[in-house]
């Protein structure tokens, strides 16, 4: 199989920021929307990087995006904030959150927002860092109310999205960078491999009648299939917990979500930064955090792994390599990007030597 081609990471974030730009978005929410897709793909979240770009182009083109303004302050406490996105882009929205929580947590210790009406904020992970590299704890989810392509565990009908969850630790070193989901994978992935004919290599998924199957094709069929909570067949019962968890602290905490009607494609955000030196003192944070990375990465091996990972690890490895050498983009995005700037008279970057 022949290597990726490999684009440079600067030159694929002014791509993005123009295409943006030229589909109406103001030019610091496309700089911010750019920068986070991009950095998706560095940290190797492949499904929620540039991947997603043609996707929000169309939305600022349909009007279902916003274009300009700012979020509506719906409630404000000292260290608590709720904001109505206004289907402002979710990336420049979350990074804003993160902006506003950071003096919040400096003065308090623990700052949370919630936002609603917000739209896709794209991959988790690609926010953490600026919350660790500033000495914090962060913790992000983010649920869909007008998406349902999970079940309860032992049900059958889709309920949840796949709720995906996040947290950023700072250690020592390298921060441990945690992106999950309450399911056992994702929408993107399905979409990704039903496109591609594929299937999954387990069965993550029930048809409409309650059988696994490891067949995308489910989700589209009448009745549809859905997709599995985390911990699947056996003992899903963790990730349907999760998932409830996740529609408390997005939809129950903004007081929008599944109980509402649907709003179009989006998301409803929950956002804690914890500083550290307000509990039981940096030091003594870092002390814990690089206890628990020494002894997880240096923990015998099972046969067949190489070394024990932290979360993370792979995930900063992949971004400095990429940073250096160019972003390997999966095969499908350049193509449907160059077909998305068409219309727009902008080249796509050409690939590096």
């Amino acid at each position: 199989m022949a290597s990726p081609e490999r684009f440079s990471a600067a030159e694929l974030t002014r791509f993005a920021s123009a295409l943006l730009q030229k589909a109406g978005l103001e030019a610091p929410k496309a700089d911010s929307v750019a920068a986070t897709l991009v950095d998706g793909d560095l940290l190797g979240h492949d499904t929620h990087g540039l991947a997603l770009l043609a996707p929000y182009v169309k939305e600022l083109e349909k009007g279902a995006m916003a274009k300009s303004g700012q979020p509506e302050v719906l409630s404000e406490r000292a260290a608590a904030l709720a904001w109505d996105g206004r289907r402002l882009p979710g990336p420049w929205l979350v990074h804003q959150g993160i902006d506003a929580l950071i003096p919040k947590a400096r003065d308090y210790g623990s700052a949370s927002l919630t936002i609603h009406h917000s739209h896709h904020i794209a991959c988790l992970a690609a926010y953490l860092l600026r919350a660790t590299q500033e000495g914090f704890m962060m913790i992000l989810a983010s649920s869909d109310p007008a998406v349902q392509s999970v079940a309860p565990f032992g049900g059958t009908r889709a309920v949840f999205t796949p709720n995906p969850i996040a947290a950023g630790i700072p250690t020592s070193g390298t921060p441990f960078l945690i992106d999950i989901s309450a399911s056992v994978t994702t929408n993107g992935m399905s979409n990704r491999l039903h496109k591609a004919g594929r299937q999954f290599e387990e069965e993550w998924l029930i048809d409409g009648h309650g059988n696994p199957s490891r067949d995308p094709a489910v989700l589209a069929e009448d009745p549809p299939g859905t997709i599995l909570p985390l911990g699947g067949l056996s003992a899903g019962h963790k990730g349907f917990g999760l998932a409830v968890l996740i529609e408390a602290l997005t939809g129950g905490l903004s007081g929008f979500g599944r109980a509402d009607p649907p709003a179009g494609w989006g998301a409803t955000v929950f956002m804690s930064l914890y500083d550290p030196s307000a509990f039981g003192g940096q030091d003594a944070f870092l002390r814990q955090m690089d206890f628990v990375a020494e002894s997880c990465r240096s923990n015998p091996p099972r046969p067949g792994v190489e070394q024990v990972r932290m979360p993370g690890d792979r995930g900063m490895q992949r971004r400095a390599r990429q940073l250096q050498e160019g972003v390997a983009l999966h095969p499908t995005i350049a193509p449907m990007l160059r077909d998305a700037a068409g219309p727009y008279g902008l080249a796509f970057p050409a690939a590096l030597a």
